[in-house]
């Protein structure tokens, strides 16, 4: 069989893709997800917090209830729908920390848990310090 039959033959075989459907649907949820972490932002400064403090809160809220519909397993099922849109949010970091420490828990506390928790998580925080390394040391030899 040829590389062109072959090729011809899995495009024949895939399970074409919504794309449209799938764009809009990650619109909403990513919105949604956003929308609800502006009505906590929202919230915090109406209680006169400063914007620093409520912008923190805010961040922590939403990566707590992340973290706490993936222990519920709801997060899977809006993501299931939701796509990309439950990704890009900073819920979408609290998943990707939670679930992997919530499968493999049965291999224990430290080799399980922790050891496993940052496997998907762990190349964008390093990723992310190391980013913010250089531009620091950028900022500082230009400035």
């Amino acid at each position: 069989m040829t590389q062109e039959a072959y090729r011809n033959r899995v495009k024949a075989a895939a399970p074409k893709s919504p794309l449209g459907k799938n764009i809009v649907m990650a619109f909403l949820f990513g919105g949604g997800i956003c929308t609800v972490g502006q009505a906590f932002l929202n919230w915090y400064l109406s209680m006169g917090l400063p914007q620093k403090s409520a912008s923190s809160y805010t961040s922590m809220t939403m990566v707590f209830l992340g973290a706490l519909l993936t222990a519920l397993h709801v997060y899977d099922r809006l993501a299931k729908h939701g796509g990309a849109g439950t990704l890009v949010p900073i819920t979408g970091f609290a998943n990707a920390v939670a679930s992997p420490a919530m499968e493999f828990r049965a291999e224990g506390v430290v080799l399980g848990m922790s050891a496993k928790m940052f496997i998907i998580a762990g190349p964008v925080i390093v990723c992310g310090t190391l980013a913010s390394i250089f531009c620091g040391l950028c900022y500082f030899v230009v400035r």
